[in-house]
């Protein structure tokens, strides 16, 4: 009796998680949650669309940004089931990330943690890496804010509206290119990610002591599936990374799976940046 009982009980039960940066069916960020819903959490999401913050688009943004919530809320609602809440998240507003908690609020859904999903560089376009050296300051500017400054104030705007609850566990997802230059060069992202372990770091200090919250990264393996990956590698790159680790390339599974386990209640891990990736960060 007492061993069937343990294994019914879910790591995740009755603990309610927000996930940023869910995109398609492929996305790193649904897949998590996924594994979070099996392991009885509950997941509340957020996407990228057109927010009532966004004014003078051009025809092709709002042509992208329209696509990209069509895509985001279908995805939910197949993937994840037609009573997973959803809302619109663009970190580039600051005013759409208060939006984001405010409904929150109202719908009085407090998180036990969340996953920080969200990246954006303008320097990377058609599988080209802009040199660091013609990247311009508002560039710089914009891709350290979206990709890692974004995890500081969306923990700020939780806290603020009393919507983070306390031991709660936060992961971001990173990847090795914060520490090493890599065979498909990320330039600006790379330290863009750097800056994002680093908060990661001092957030694991601060909101430990005060108010006893984790806060971890993982560095996956490269990924051609997600929107960032696309965005940056080819297949080539995929499978090099493939044959280099120890244990081959990482699936979205094992970092779902990791993120699970750090997301897991009174778990005394925290600062860490993990890796999921076959070891192939210890290649040289």
């Amino acid at each position: 009796m007492g061993i069937c009982y343990l294994q019914s009980l879910k790591m995740l039960q009755n603990k309610r998680f927000l996930i940023t940066g869910v995109s398609d069916e492929k996305s790193l960020a649904l897949v998590t949650a996924k594994e979070i819903l099996e392991q009885g959490g509950q997941v509340v999401c957020a996407g990228l669309g057109i927010t009532r913050h966004h004014e003078n688009l051009s025809s092709r943004a709002k042509a992208y940004l329209e696509s990209n919530e069509t895509t985001f809320r279908e995805t939910v609602k197949t993937q994840l089931g037609e009573d997973i809440p959803v809302f619109l998240l663009d970190a580039t507003l600051e005013n759409s990330i208060e939006d984001l908690v405010s409904e929150l609020k109202k719908k009085q859904l407090e998180v036990d943690g969340f996953l920080h999903a969200i990246a954006m560089d303008r320097t990377i376009r058609n599988k080209i890496v802009k040199p660091l050296l013609d990247v311009s300051l508002e560039e710089f500017n914009d891709t350290v804010g979206v990709s890692a400054f974004s995890l500081v104030r969306i923990v700020k705007h939780l806290m603020n509206y009393e919507l983070l609850n306390y031991g709660s566990s936060i992961c971001s997802l990173s990847y090795i290119a914060a520490e090493k230059v890599t065979f498909h060069p990320y330039r600006n992202m790379s330290v863009a990610k750097a800056a994002l372990e680093r908060i990661t770091i001092e957030l694991a200090d601060e909101l430990g002591r005060t108010h006893g919250i984790r806060v971890n990264a993982v560095r996956f393996s490269p990924y051609l599936g997600s929107k960032a990956g696309s965005a940056t590698l080819d297949v080539i790159d995929v499978e090099r990374a493939d044959k280099s680790s120890p244990l081959g390339n990482a699936t979205p599974k094992d970092l779902a799976k990791e993120v699970v386990h750090l997301l897991q209640p009174k778990l005394r891990v925290t600062g860490e940046i993990r890796h999921v990736d076959g070891g192939y960060h210890i290649i040289g």
